[in-house]
């Protein structure tokens, strides 16, 4: 099977699709809806409904945070082979109810979670309350099919939080819309009274999340399937969250614009231009967002440090995934890749933290982040005793390798800047970092260079 995202799975069935789902008919694997991508465009704030006007104090942290942990743990660790196990499996959801009694994380689970987190210089953690499996990690009196009525026995988002705020760093939810469990989770998209059910379900548990806690700075709605915004009835779910957290920061996916666009799988953007909301690329470790004891397709330090660079380069924020195995524990390969990672962000984390949008872009062995106008050059791929950046329009002031501090020589034109005195190899194992001071924000034009460059005669 081709690598799996959480957009792949479900791709348009529409509401007679639901209907087929709600009568126990099968339907086609082939004829699932697409999880919202943050591409989809989203449906505009009515008159009359107003998110607080705070949103640069709000999102002011996430901002200067720019790298966060995603944590997906739920029943699907138990069955340890991805977290749409249930589905793309076709288990009956009375059999995938028994792993509820089967399910019984460690004790101390979450504050391995957070000290891997802070260590690897991550500054907040997005945790599942609920996913699409139904299943509740939460103390709520509206289902039994949660954690604190099930094997636990206790409430393990509580746990969660409290570990990630012994560690000072911020706390995140994610909880799905989309419910497999629910008898009214499908039929709720063309029977009116299941809807209004369902919908009074999700609120409450919404609720639930956001009352129960104390501050939480993070609200990742996910999958509004099979439901619009007006049928979650979202702008009045978002009311109550921000009457409950009213410094809260919300994403784009129960079909409102929300405060920030959560593309996945790979390294977004803003979704048009001169939109200013913040943007944060979701991403897996290996290719599965749950536990997956067969998939060992993990990235290497080198890729998750690149693609954290990237993120910052374009001004966004980078969440990356960890599954825990059933007990709670990370797995190993998760560790390593964190640990390595974070030994970077030691020595260089300054250099993505509070990192702005960066029109510098273009290279084949470097990515760029920028704080006013410094300029930071990443070089992942060590070419040698010099470096240069073509099209780089803006002078130069001065430049040094940031860890040792050692100063190179600057060479510019009006086509590119070259700098010299480098050692032979990478003074850094994932990237060495090259601090260059412009004298105004750093541009770089590499079509100009292409056009207006000399040339030889043939």
């Amino acid at each position: 099977m081709k690598r799996i995202s959480r957009r792949d799975y479900l791709k348009t069935i529409g509401a007679g699709g639901a209907a087929l789902a709600a009568s126990g008919i099968n339907v086609a694997c082939n004829a699932r809806q697409p999880e919202q991508s943050a591409e989809r465009p989203s449906v505009s704030e009515p008159v009359g409904f107003n998110t607080p006007p705070n949103r640069p104090d709000r999102i002011a942290w996430w901002n200067q945070a720019r790298f966060g942990m995603f944590i997906h743990f739920g029943l699907y660790s138990v069955h340890a082979r991805h977290e749409w196990a249930m589905e793309l499996e076709g288990i009956p959801v009375l059999e995938y109810m028994k792993l509820g009694k089967r399910f019984d994380p460690k004790p101390g689970f979450a504050r391995a979670w957070a000290r891997l987190a802070k260590q690897a210089g991550m500054k907040y953690m997005v945790m599942t309350t609920k996913h699409h499996e139904g299943f509740c990690n939460f103390s709520t009196d509206l289902t039994t099919y949660c954690a604190p009525k099930q094997a636990p026995g206790r409430d393990l988002v509580k746990e969660y939080v409290e570990a990630v705020r012994e560690e000072g760093l911020r706390v995140g939810f994610y909880y799905s819309l989309m419910d497999w469990h629910h008898p009214d989770g499908a039929r709720c998209a063309t029977d009116p009274a299941a809807r209004q059910r369902f919908v009074a379900y999700t609120h409450g548990l919404v609720r639930n999340i956001m009352s129960q806690y104390g501050k939480i700075d993070v609200l990742w709605y996910d999958v509004d399937w099979p439901l619009s915004a007006e049928g979650w009835q979202s702008h009045k779910m978002n009311r109550m969250v921000f009457d409950l957290q009213p410094e809260i920061i919300v994403n784009n996916r129960n079909g409102l614009p929300g405060d920030f666009s959560t593309p996945e799988q790979h390294v977004g953007g803003p979704l048009k231009k001169g939109d200013t909301r913040g943007w944060e690329t979701c991403m897996t470790m290996n290719d599965s967002w749950g536990f997956n004891k067969g998939d060992d397709n993990w990235k290497s330090p080198k890729t998750v440090l690149r693609d954290l660079i990237h993120c910052a380069q374009g001004g966004g924020n980078y969440l990356l995934n960890i599954g825990p195995m059933e007990d709670g524990s990370i797995p190993g390969p998760s560790v390593q890749i964190l640990t390595a990672v974070g030994k970077w962000m030691e020595k260089h984390g300054d250099t993505i933290y509070g990192a702005e949008r960066c029109q510098v872009t273009d290279s084949a062995y470097a990515a760029f982040t920028r704080k006013g106008n410094t300029l930071y050059m990443h070089v992942d791929f060590w070419p040698g005793d010099w470096v240069a950046i073509g099209g780089l329009r803006t002078k130069v002031n001065s430049a040094r390798i940031l860890t040792t501090g050692q100063p190179m020589k600057v060479e510019q034109t009006e086509f590119q800047a070259k700098f010299t005195g480098l050692p032979a190899r990478s003074p850094d194992e994932l990237a060495t970092v090259l601090e260059i001071e412009c004298d105004s924000e750093p541009v770089q034009d590499t079509l100009w260079e292409r056009i207006n460059k000399p040339r030889d005669g043939v």
